[in-house]
């Protein structure tokens, strides 16, 4: 129980991003103050950072009720909500108005570097929880200040700790002395410069998830330009094929979602990209022509390419948080009581029920990790997950626990069976749902006709 002059403290929200902003909207909307801090110079500064991507949620999904009440007075129009915003649209549209709406509670070029309990490191336990919390960030000119609070809403996202190319969590040996050929981001081909990067170049793309997708069918519309003659991609799978390595397809409720993956078999069918299957990447070599060798954790030699692109998921930062006391997951860094509703070992499909503050909760007792940070490793979030979390938890943090334990949130089947964790399981790989590796690598044509798509990611 906080003391009375602790209740009368904001609520720190870590992030600008989609969740952080919507949770400082419920904060409003419930009469409790947020307090945004945000490392970025502007609103939703990781979205930016992939604004040429285009969003396989449509607007409809893509803000939050409680975000719209602020941003009415404003005269903010809502965009159509059937059509897909990239992230750039959805920053200039959505993000950064909601930003300018909450005006002072959004403090700029603030970064989180630390947040523990006021006097008291993790192992105190006299008085712990009627303590505020103290949050400690730097400002962009070096000053360092710090807040006391309430409570804490991480929203501080994935996006600053991409995963690595080796298949053991690791960096490949040699990875980072390949950083000049080595990107962790779907690259932006309408940029001159990546456009010039990546055209008529052998490009080998790690991974298998959405933004994957996104790479593997822009590869191929440069391959298809004027000005792409000679590109090819080389799509390094862990895995092997099986009837989940495309997502859902046309049994996706999210359509776009499922078109990407149909987007990235036509990659293949059409002969732009190769798949190479059940190759986990050990070792990454220059040869004498200054190319990049990818050398697997069996010693098989993949043919040289000219740039690698590492899209093998997103990892939370926790160092921030190391005096506080969390309860996550061993496997996936996410709260133990979400973990088993999005853990790819365990699901069958892609399904993730509706969840909030007591799935979210932790040992210190007002602090939360919400939005992809609260997935932890796992992948497939959707933003509507984190507005029903932060719904959920502030509505707990306001003593409205009814409405916290109230469930407002269907979300959509992606479609796919099978869960990561079977990569070892060699009957897993079969076509008819599993999702798992082959034994052995191996250089695979998909086959043909699949229908051309576009869209986008996350």
């Amino acid at each position: 129980m906080l003391s009375p002059a602790t209740t009368d403290l904001p609520v720190v929200v870590i992030g600008a991003g989609p969740t952080g902003l919507a949770a400082a909207a419920h904060l409003r909307e419930h009469g409790l103050t947020p307090l945004v801090l945000e490392q970025g110079p502007a609103a939703a500064n990781a979205v930016r950072g992939w604004s040429h991507v285009r969003l396989f949620s449509t607007w409809a999904e893509l803000t939050d009720p409680a975000a719209e009440k602020l941003l009415a007075p404003t005269g903010w129009a809502r965009p159509d909500p059937g059509t897909y915003p990239t992230g750039g649209d959805w920053t200039a549209l959505y993000l950064q108005p909601l930003a300018d709406a909450l005006g002072d509670a959004v403090r700029y070029d603030a970064t989180v570097t630390g947040v523990s309990r006021l006097g008291r490191d993790r192992i105190v336990d006299a008085d712990r929880d009627i303590q505020p919390f103290t949050v400690h960030y730097a400002l962009a000119d070096g000053r360092e200040q710090r807040v006391l609070a309430r409570a804490v809403i991480d929203a501080s996202g994935t996006w600053s700790l991409p995963s690595p190319a080796g298949g053991n969590g690791l960096p490949a040996l040699g990875e980072q002395a390949a950083a000049d050929r080595v990107s962790y981001r779907v690259p932006d081909l309408k940029d001159p410069a990546a456009r010039a990067r990546y055209a008529g170049k052998r490009t080998a793309v790690i991974g298998s998830g959405a933004s994957a997708f996104t790479a593997l069918a822009a590869l191929a519309d440069l391959a298809e330009a004027d000005d792409g003659a000679g590109t090819h991609a080389v799509w390094v799978l862990r895995r092997g094929i099986s009837g989940s390595t495309f997502g859902g397809g046309s049994a996706d409720q999210l359509p776009a979602r499922g078109a990407l993956g149909l987007a990235a078999k036509a990659a293949v069918d059409d002969g732009h990209a190769d798949a190479v299957t059940g190759f986990r990447t050990d070792v990454i070599e220059r040869d004498a022509d200054d190319r990049l060798i990818l050398i697997g954790d069996d010693d098989q030699r993949l043919e040289p390419v000219d740039e690698v692109i590492v899209l093998t998921g997103l990892r939370p930062d926790l160092g921030f948080l190391s005096e506080l006391r969390l309860s996550l997951d061993e496997r996936l860094q996410a709260p133990v009581a979400l973990a088993p509703l999005i853990d790819p070992n365990q699901h069958s499909c892609g399904t993730v029920y509706p969840h909030g503050h007591r799935e979210l909760s932790h040992p210190e007792s007002g602090l939360y990790l919400v939005g992809m940070k609260s997935y932890g490793r796992a992948p497939t979030f959707l933003a509507m997950t984190g507005y029903e979390q932060v719904r959920s938890v502030v509505a707990a943090l306001a003593g409205d626990l009814e409405a916290a334990d109230r469930v407002e949130l269907t979300l959509p089947e992606t479609g796919v069976c099978g869960g990561a964790g079977l990569f070892d399981d060699p009957a897993a790989g079969q076509a008819d749902g599993g999702g798992c590796c082959t034994p052995a690598p191996a250089l695979v044509q998909i086959g043909i006709g699949a229908p051309a798509s576009t869209g986008g990611c996350c």
